[in-house]
């Protein structure tokens, strides 16, 4: 059986338990046809780049397949008459990742950055002292300029 990753986008009008259910019934639909789901993560709601359907937002879902081909090409059928599914992409890989994807990995890790402790103290001395400020000529009352 080949190996696929496919990601899910579902409308922002339905619930995140009614997008996880849509997640389940897909990953049945694999089930049925002798195929397996290695990986079944919910993204939640995210903002779209541009709208889709008139929707700004969406739910989603990847998806981690060890199936034949038939399966998810019914999985893919069954996506496209869904009302509920804005887009849906799926693709071959060749290895399957075990780990969580970099969409659920913790945002507050700052990875090999830490805390930027490389750059050094700030200055924000380095342009030197502020000239003094110009000062405008007035407009006495009653005259016209």
């Amino acid at each position: 059986m080949a190996l696929y990753e496919c990601v899910l986008i579902a409308r922002q009008d339905i619930s995140a338990a009614q997008a996880e259910q849509l997640g389940e019934q897909f990953a049945q639909i694999i089930r049925d046809n002798g195929g397996q789901v290695a990986k079944s993560e919910y993204w939640g709601l995210k903002t779209l780049t541009y709208k889709i359907k008139k929707n700004r937002k969406g739910h989603y879902t990847l998806f981690n397949l060890d199936a034949p081909a038939a399966a998810v090409l019914e999985m893919e059928r069954n996506m496209s008459i869904n009302e509920d599914v804005l887009r849906f992409m799926t693709v071959r890989v060749d290895a399957l990742d075990a780990n969580p994807s970099v969409m659920m990995q913790s945002r507050g890790e700052r990875g090999d950055r830490g805390d930027r402790g490389d750059r050094g103290p700030r200055r924000f001395d380095d342009r030197g002292p502020r000239p003094p400020r110009r000062q405008e000529p007035t407009v006495a009352e009653g005259e016209n300029a």
